[in-house]
């Protein structure tokens, strides 16, 4: 079988202490509340872009949401999970306390047993000043009410208007702002989404994923999108600190290797997602074993590849994971494919591997935060030219792009090959994408696009109840 490890956990040996005490306390907490990533827009949309270069100095400037302080927030979650739209929503929170703003939290799905992973993730939203409400209780409904602002995240949590405010719902339209992750069909169902017109805008994470739902709403549905923002999002200051200590990126490539069973001068090219057939896991293997094909063929001299699926659940293997791990098998590439267990904790597998493979298929990702992510650390990214990909790597420049489904199995093996057999190229691509996320996918870029988004709600919200 190919070799299991099962993420962060192994990192625990005698040598974490300094490497606990290396790394600042805040980058170790944001380890365990966010993960990029994600699947989930019209060229005439308003698009929300402001560029900040002046990046050393991020500490030093206020915060572009500063005008929300004392302002009265709901956030709305259909679930509070380790998934890309909860976690995100939270960071959206934590930089609205911030600078001073109130902020209610509702979640709309909740289990009855307790559930460890709520547990934790609410008194961490507790802890910094987040107050959590029960999403069918009168606190809830009397926040939403007087709110001046409310964001219902993901389509599913349209939901909420009707169960808990009903008659009240019109009084509350005005001041949503729906913030959309979604890319995939099922979604598409009024009872979601009937209330999407009377909104007073819709933030989309990427120009693809707004176009669709402008057509999607449209031809399905017969309604039509509010006015609309397309809102890249960015990535955490945690996750660049670690990006940017060169010491720290050292020893977890090293040990993450070694928990691997390779060496330092292995290539590895990883996927991180979570194992499903969307995410193409299957059809990356399909192409990583076309490519060692191509390099034995051509008798090129690179160095032993790897491929790094990371995302596997160790506890409960699907029908679809285990299709992969029999076609390991079936190939003999067991010592070349390694499965790990799905981790919050990308940082330490973006220090170990050479290049991250974005293999979404079918309409691709929303954004695919886990792209930037890589990006930060100096990865070239090898992508399907499909979803927020497209709007992320830079064809020829910051990756290579590939086409989704059975048609893009031998372009992206060639594109393995041209990685494997030309370092510079990889470097310098590396290099380019990095340089492309210190110049706009930094959190700091993202406050501002989200900041001029919430100005225009609010102002469009205090015209409505004035008029």
């Amino acid at each position: 079988m190919a070799k299991h490890s099962i993420g962060w956990v192994a990192l625990h040996k005698r040598w974490l202490l300094p490497l606990l005490l290396m790394l600042s306390v805040s980058t170790l907490i944001a380890f365990f509340i966010r993960f990029a990533f994600d699947s989930t827009c019209d060229r005439n949309l308003p698009v929300v872009e402001k560029r900040d270069d002046s990046a050393s100095r991020i500490g030093a400037t206020p915060s572009p949401l500063t005008f929300m302080k004392s302002k009265l927030v709901v956030l709305v979650s259909h679930e509070l999970s380790l998934s890309g739209g909860p976690l995100l929503l939270m960071e959206l929170a934590f930089l609205l306390r911030s600078v001073g703003t109130e902020v209610c939290w509702i979640t709309i799905q909740k289990p009855s047993a307790t559930d460890g992973v709520i547990y934790s993730l609410e008194h961490k939203m507790l802890d910094r000043g987040v107050q959590v409400f029960s999403a069918k209780g009168q606190e809830a409904i009397d926040s939403a009410l007087k709110a001046d602002l409310v964001v219902l995240n993901t389509a599913v949590s349209g939901k909420w208007l009707d169960a808990a405010l009903k008659e009240k719902v019109p009084r509350v339209l005005p001041k949503v702002l729906w913030w959309i992750h979604e890319m995939r069909g099922h979604y598409f169902k009024l009872e979601y989404v009937k209330q999407l017109p009377l909104v007073a805008g819709a933030m989309i994470d990427s120009h693809v994923t707004a176009e669709y739902w402008k057509n999607r709403t449209q031809e399905r549905l017969r309604i039509k999108m509010p006015e609309t923002f397309v809102v890249h999002l960015g990535n955490s200051k945690e996750l660049m600190e670690v990006a940017e200590d060169s010491v720290a990126k050292r020893v977890l490539r090293e040990h993450v290797r070694e928990s691997l069973g390779v060496r330092n001068e292995d290539l590895l090219f990883a996927i991180i997602n979570s194992v499903s057939r969307g995410k193409g896991q299957d059809l990356f293997l399909r192409s990583f074993y076309e490519s060692l094909q191509l390099i034995q063929e051509k008798k090129l001299q690179v160095p032993t590849m790897h491929a790094v699926i990371v995302g596997s659940d160790l506890t409960a293997q699907t029908k679809f994971e285990s299709e992969l791990r029999n076609f390991v098998m079936l190939k003999k590439i067991q010592d070349r494919v390694h499965f790990v267990n799905k981790t919050l904790t990308v940082a330490p597998y973006l220090a170990a591997i050479d290049v991250l493979v974005q293999n979404s298929q079918a309409r691709g990702e929303c954004f695919g935060r886990i792209t930037i992510e890589a990006m930060a650390f100096r990865l070239p990214v090898l992508g399907t030219a499909a979803g927020g990909t497209t709007e992320i790597v830079v064809n020829g420049t910051t990756g290579l792009l590939h086409p989704i489904g059975k048609e893009g199995i031998t372009p992206l093996a060639k594109n393995i090959v041209k990685l494997a057999t030309h370092v510079e190229r990889r470097l310098t691509m590396g290099k380019r994408g990095h340089e492309r996320v210190k110049e706009m996918f930094l959190e700091h870029h993202m406050a501002h696009r989200i900041a001029a988004v919430l100005k225009e709600v609010l102002h469009k919200s205090k015209s409505s109840s004035q008029s």
